[in-house]
C-alpha cells in the first residue's frame, strides 16, 4: 500500500517516514549536516548534495504533509510568509494578484509594502463575494489568494466555486489553509492549485518552531517552488523539520480536541453578557456556517470576538491566567491577542477598519486544556473588563 491508501491519521503519523535503514530506528534521523560527501565525481548519494537543496528530514516532512492534504508535491519554507513569496515570486513585473482583503497582517504588509515595489499589483477583494472576484480579475491576472477563515474575522470563502471561476480564466488559485489545518479542510480537493501552510501553527502544534509549506499536485508549480528553494534559500533547519514533523504525527488527535473545545468556548461567550459578537464558523450565527459545515470537517480553535472598546479588550487581555497574551495560535496551549496592537498592526487603521478589525476585537486560540478550566478563565477576564 502507498501513503494515500491509508486513511488521515495513519497517513499523520506514517507517511513520508519509514524506520532508519541503517539502525532500525523508528524516528526519521536529524540530518543536522550542511553537505554531502561524494564517492565519485558527480555522483551523489541519493542525490544529496548541499543542504539548502535537500535534505532527507525536510523530505520526510514534505512528503508527510503533502500526503495529508492529498498533494503530489510538498514544499518546505522557512516560514509561512517566505512559502506565500516564493508563490508570488513565479509572477513578474506587471501581473496582477486578486486577493482576499481580510488575510494576515503579515501577508498584507509583504504584498503591500514589498512586493508591489518588484512591479507585481494586488487588488484585495471580499472573496466571499464570488462577484466582486470575478470581476476583480483583469487580463494580466496571475493568481487568485485566498484564506479562509480568515485571521482574525473568520470570514469563509467558497473554495469549490473560487477555484472554478479561476479555472474559467485560465488563473491558479491558491488558499492559505493554516487557520484550517489539513484535518478540517482540504483545498485540493476542491479544485483548488496550491495550498499554504504557516508550519508554525496547528501542523506543529508546539509553539517550538517558525516554518512554511506549500503542497500542489501541478508538476510546473513544484518544479518552480523546489527552483525557488534552491535559488533563494529560505529552507528550514533539519531540526525544525524534523520537530514539525514530530507535531504532525499527533495532528488527528490534536485536532479533534481544538475542534471540541472551540465550539464549546464560542458557544459559551456568545450567551456572555458582556459579548456583543462572537466569530466562528461552527456557530449557527456565522453569515457563512452552512458553507464551512459543507466544505470544514471541524472548525478548529479560533475565535474572535467583539467587546466593544479598547478599554474593555486591554482589560480582558491582560487580566487572563491560562490564556497567554502572545502572538501566534494554534499550540496546545490558549492564546489570547487583540488583532489591532498585534497581529495586524502593520495594517493602516482605514483598511482595518474596513476589515472589521476594531479596537475592542480579541482573538482567542483556545488549546487542548480542560475546557472548563478555559472557561473559567475568561469568565474571571471578562468580570475584569469594565
Amino acid at each position: 500500500m502507498t501513503d494515500s491508501d491509508y486513511r488521515f491519521a495513519t497517513r499523520a503519523i506514517h507517511a513520508g517516514q519509514r524506520p532508519d535503514p541503517t539502525t532500525g530506528a523508528i524516528m526519521p534521523p536529524i540530518y543536522q549536516t550542511s553537505t554531502y560527501v561524494q564517492p565519485a565525481l558527480g555522483e551523489p548519494l541519493e542525490g544529496y548534495e548541499y543542504a539548502r537543496v535537500t535534505n532527507p528530514t525536510r523530505h520526510a516532512l514534505e512528503a508527510n504533509v503533502a500526503a495529508l492534504e492529498g498533494g503530489r508535491h510538498g514544499i518546505a519554507f522557512a516560514s509561512g510568509l517566505a512559502a506565500i513569496e516564493a508563490i508570488v515570486k513565479k509572477l513578474s513585473a506587471g501581473d496582477h494578484v486578486v486577493t482576499e482583503e481580510n488575510t494576515y497582517g503579515g501577508t498584507t504588509r509583504m504584498f503591500r509594502t514589498i512586493l508591489a515595489r518588484l512591479g507585481i499589483d494586488f487588488a484585495f477583494v471580499d472573496t466571499r463575494d464570488l462577484d466582486a472576484l470575478r470581476a476583480a480579475i483583469r487580463p494580466e491576472t496571475r493568481l487568485i489568494h485566498l484564506e479562509t477563515p480568515t485571521n482574525p474575522m473568520m470570514r469563509v470563502t467558497d473554495l469549490e466555486a473560487a477555484a472554478a471561476i479561476g479555472r474559467e480564466a485560465g488563473i491558479p488559485t491558491c488558499v492559505d489553509n493554516t487557520f484550517a489545518s489539513p484535518y478540517n479542510q482540504r483545498p485540493l480537493e476542491l479544485g483548488i492549485d496550491l495550498v499554504v501552510h504557516s508550519t508554525t501553527k496547528y501542523l506543529n502544534g508546539h509553539s517550538d518552531v517558525i516554518g512554511g509549506l506549500v503542497v500542489t499536485s501541478s508538476d510546473e508549480w513544484g518544479e518552480h517552488l523546489y527552483y525557488m528553494q534552491k535559488a533563494a534559500g529560505a529552507v528550514p533547519g533539519p531540526m525544525d523539520a524534523w520537530l514539525t514533523l514530530r507535531g504532525t504525527k499527533t495532528l488527528a488527535v490534536r485536532m479533534e480536541a481544538h475542534n471540541r473545545n472551540g465550539l464549546a468556548i464560542a458557544e459559551w461567550l456568545s450567551a456572555h453578557p458582556k459579548v456583543e459578537e462572537v466569530y466562528y464558523p461552527g456557530l449557527p450565527s456565522h453569515p457563512q456556517h452552512a458553507l464551512a459545515r459543507k466544505q470544514m470537517k471541524g472548525f478548529t480553535g479560533m475565535i474572535s470576538l467583539e467587546l466593544g472598546g479598547m478599554a474593555r479588550a486591554r482589560a480582558m487581555v491582560e487580566a487572563t491566567r491560562l490564556f497567554a497574551l502572545a502572538e501566534s495560535l494554534g499550540g496546545v496551549e490558549s492564546l489570547i491577542g487583540h488583532p489591532a496592537i498585534m497581529t495586524h498592526a502593520s495594517v493602516d487603521p482605514e483598511r482595518r477598519a474596513a476589515m472589521g478589525i476594531s479596537d475592542g476585537l480579541v482573538r482567542l486560540s483556545v488549546g487542548i486544556e480542560d475546557v472548563d478550566d478555559l472557561r473559567d478563565d475568561l469568565e474571571q477576564a471578562l468580570a475584569a473588563a469594565p
